[in-house]
């Protein structure tokens, strides 16, 4: 699939994708069921990624069955659906032909536990590799307790920040960029934050990279791998960090909790 121009995208057979677009209006469930049905048979697994549940329980065809989605959109799926049985801290929920995963990026993880499921352990993991992504995320979407500590804020704009880097907080964040997406500018933005959290943007940035960091070394990534992947780059920033905050280095660490799961077992 490669972009042509905005708004336009051509798949690799030619055939042209184009933008997707919501007017506000929601489909009919007849309507919903019969496009879906047209497309997969009646045995065909289907998999809905992030908010992709709305459009499988529209069809109702997932009444009676466990689901999930984005953390943030859990509660209006129950209150939607409320014959659906809605795990708001699992990543992916499998049930019968139909899967579900909570964000965008929870969708590899599902990709992955299908492709194991098909094709056996040794091919996931190759593909887990080749992505650079662990086999099994640690956790549920509860692990992002940083994002659920914060005090309550009806600032929109802040929010908006905020659930950005809790989504990726392995990416780069400018303080320009973050203040662009904010519509404000960067000192105002340093100023709200102190304000409402009592931190600045670059020290939320920190700590959710610090959980994700303390996530993946639980999963038993090495500690480059770790670095990498949580955002802090290089081994040094990443023990650095990580000993300021949870008193010990990423090593010690992770041998500690190793004998603690091992002990529980």
């Amino acid at each position: 699939m490669r972009a042509e121009a905005p708004g336009r995208t051509r798949t690799g057979t030619g055939r042209r994708v184009p933008p997707a677009r919501w007017d506000g209006s929601r489909p009919r469930a007849d309507d919903v069921r019969a496009r879906l049905g047209a497309a997969a048979g009646p045995a065909t697994r289907l998999a809905a990624v992030c908010t992709g549940a709305f459009v499988l329980a529209r069809t109702g065809w997932l009444a009676g069955h466990p689901a999930t989605t984005h953390w943030r959109h859990a509660d209006r799926l129950r209150a939607e659906f409320p014959e659906i049985e809605v795990r708001p801290d699992e990543i992916h929920v499998r049930s019968g032909r139909f899967a579900t995963s909570a964000g965008v990026t929870a969708g590899i993880d599902l990709a992955l536990a299908l492709v194991e499921e098909d094709h056996g352990p040794d091919l996931a993991r190759e593909v887990a590799r080749e992505l650079m992504v662990f086999m099994q995320r640690p956790g549920g979407q509860s692990q992002f307790s940083v994002r659920q500590d914060l005090p309550p804020s009806r600032d929109q704009r802040l929010r908006r920040v905020v659930d950005r880097i809790t989504a990726d907080p392995a990416r780069a964040y400018p303080i320009e960029e973050m203040a662009r997406d904010a519509t404000v500018t960067p000192r105002h933005l340093r100023r709200l934050f102190q304000q409402e959290f009592g931190f600045t943007p670059a020290r939320y940035l920190e700590l959710a990279r610090v959980e994700a960091a303390r996530a993946l070394l639980e999963r038993g990534g090495t500690v480059t791998e770790v670095a990498r992947h949580s955002g802090f780059g290089s081994d040094e920033t990443l023990r650095r960090i990580f000993t300021a905050s949870y008193g010990v280095p990423p090593s010690v660490y992770q041998r500690r909790f190793r004998t603690t799961t091992a002990a529980a077992r």
